[in-house]
């Protein structure tokens, strides 16, 4: 398993992205940090395979932390999840040797995707340093191992559907612990109720989510979706 360090300043930020990882087959969530000292702390434990780590931070940078860790000999990866899409903070995250950048707000298929060529980079690196020695070929594989394809689209969309707000509702159904309604759907991707129910009316026609009914006080039932699809 990988052990993974979730930074955020935001606690429910946090819990969603330690949500996601949890979902990802070989992932396990070792702590969750809200400022660069918790994460440093975490860290210096020693049982941290990879950090996602956001910037803004209370006490330091994102980076700040970055530029420690690796001050104080601490080999953890990281990945950049964050709000920070200036083209000076990607750089200077790569020059720190970050190995990915993911700039909210993102959904988990695009976080599962880095994740995925994380796993495959470890298995790359694992495979080739039984040789001791890599050549041309070997480095290739592993600098390969990092390369991300975009998530693919769901097929089949009506007309006036698009792509990535399927996929937001997806994402939303999909890290929820319980049946949301349409009210609640729009609550949590920003999205109106009337798009909301549109989109969910869909999802549940095609198979990819489960439709159960809740009664209250009224007499009118509320419509509640839960997500099914593998």
């Amino acid at each position: 398993m990988i052990d993974v360090l979730v930074v955020d300043d935001d606690f429910r930020v946090a819990e969603i992205n330690a949500k996601y990882v949890g979902k990802v087959p070989g992932f396990r969530v070792a702590t969750r940090a809200h400022s660069a000292a918790q994460a440093l702390a975490a860290v210096e434990r020693g049982t941290i395979d990879l950090v996602l780590l956001d910037h803004y931070l209370p006490d330091r940078t994102g980076l700040e932390l970055v530029h420690r860790m690796r001050e104080q000999g601490h080999g953890a990866d990281v990945i950049m999840i964050t709000a920070a899409g200036d083209v000076a903070t990607v750089q200077q995250a790569m020059r720190l040797g970050a190995l990915h950048y993911l700039v909210k707000p993102f959904t988990f298929a695009a976080l599962r995707t880095r994740l995925d060529s994380y796993a495959a980079l470890r298995r790359t690196v694992d495979r080739v340093g039984g040789r001791g020695v890599a050549g041309q070929e070997q480095v290739d594989r592993i600098f390969g191992a990092l390369r991300t394809a975009p998530a693919p689209s769901a097929p089949g969309l009506p007309s006036g559907h698009t792509a990535p707000t399927t996929d937001l509702i997806c994402d939303v159904l999909y890290g929820a612990d319980h049946p949301l309604s349409a009210h609640e759907v729009a609550a949590r991707t920003g999205l109106s109720r009337s798009t909301a129910q549109r989109y969910l009316r869909h999802l549940e026609q095609a198979g990819r989510l489960r439709l159960s009914l809740r009664y209250g006080d009224t007499g009118r039932p509320e419509h509640r979706y839960a997500w099914v699809a593998p």
